[in-house]
């Protein structure tokens, strides 16, 4: 038995939630709903302007908030990413430690943690403006061989891809480790821009992956497909198994010969942020855990559906009860 179920490679970020009414929000000039990457000095200034509200902090970054799920629901994972030795950083590293998450030593000297200042508005719709700081500079010499090695599965950050030169680098060295001893690959797309932008690294890797992660949108990109069906059978020639998430449409998989569409459940958002991430940690979970493809899916759809339903990604207690009563419904 491998020590680890998963090991994640992904940005390591610090996500700070503020809830902010619609007159705030236009204030900001922001395209609602969007992610957009920042410079240190204006995450500074965002940040300095909600300075009277109350910010919630958590551990995240998309991979790592698909870690956490796993091993809320019971499994053994490790996480490959960098942060700073200011007090965002020691943060992490903690709330990592408590998680009993494999995390190594990813703390740089002198250096800034990434950070993700994710408003929420009333609608439910999260616009993020994300500072990758020392996540960024992620890079094949802290990728941590023993660490992939010792687990079943290898699972890719989309966004690393972003980075030309030192992310792309961890991402093709933790993919020949991994094939050079035997771990399986699982990919998620993170967004639409990642293959429509970084194509050339972003295939090479998907050739060599055995499941990919993608939503409707992310799907279109990579097939050209015009729906989430066509998108989702145009997978199959790309990659062995794939899971494509289609928001209250539910989600189609295709694992191991299996194959089908599952509903969502429906409800009422109150903040979308980490719906995808949980989806995929859950459907690891599952596939891990021998359960099949159809009830792995199932129970993923629930828990992504019981993330929005709160502000923040992460499910902070009853997670494996959850899961449970997914599959009773």
């Amino acid at each position: 038995m491998k020590t680890f179920h998963i090991c994640g490679l992904g940005n390591a970020i610090v996500d700070i939630f503020l809830e902010i009414d619609d007159q705030d929000f236009k204030q900001l000039g922001f395209e609602r709903g969007t992610m957009r990457l920042v410079e240190a000095e204006d995450q500074k200034q965002l940040l300095h302007s909600f300075q009277g509200k109350e910010p919630r902090l958590a551990s995240g970054g998309s991979v790592a908030n698909s870690i956490i799920g796993f091993t809320q629901l019971g499994g053994r994972a490790a996480f490959i990413g960098c942060v700073g030795d200011d007090r965002y950083g020691l943060f992490y590293h903690r709330e990592f430690e408590h998680l009993n998450i494999e995390m190594g030593v990813p703390i740089i000297v002198g250096e800034t943690t990434g950070t993700s200042a994710i408003m929420i508005t009333p609608d439910a719709e999260r616009t993020m403006r994300t500072c990758l700081a020392v996540s960024s500079h992620l890079a094949d010499r802290h990728v941590d061989e023993e660490r992939i090695k010792s687990s079943e599965w290898l699972f890719i950050e989309g966004y690393v891809i972003a980075n030309p030169v030192t992310g792309q680098s961890a991402v093709r060295k933790a993919v020949q480790i991994a094939k050079r001893h035997g771990v399986k690959i699982a990919l998620t797309c993170s967004d639409a821009f990642i293959p429509n932008v970084f194509g050339d690294c972003f295939f090479e890797v998907l050739k060599s992956s055995d499941l990919l992660f993608c939503n409707a949108s992310e799907a279109a990109a990579v097939t050209q497909g015009t729906s989430a069906a066509e998108s989702f059978a145009k997978l199959k020639s790309l990659v062995p198994n794939a899971v494509l998430t289609d928001g209250n449409q539910g989600a189609h998989f295709r694992y191991n010969g299996n194959e089908g569409h599952v509903p969502s459940f429906p409800c009422e958002p109150k903040d979308l942020t980490g719906a995808g991430d949980m989806f995929a940690g859950a459907f690891l979970y599952g596939i891990t855990h021998g359960y099949t493809p159809a009830d792995a899916t199932k129970a993923a759809n629930y828990l992504a559906m019981k993330v929005i339903l709160q502000i923040g990604a992460r499910l902070h207690h009853d997670t494996q009860f959850e899961w449970q009563t997914a599959l009773t419904m």
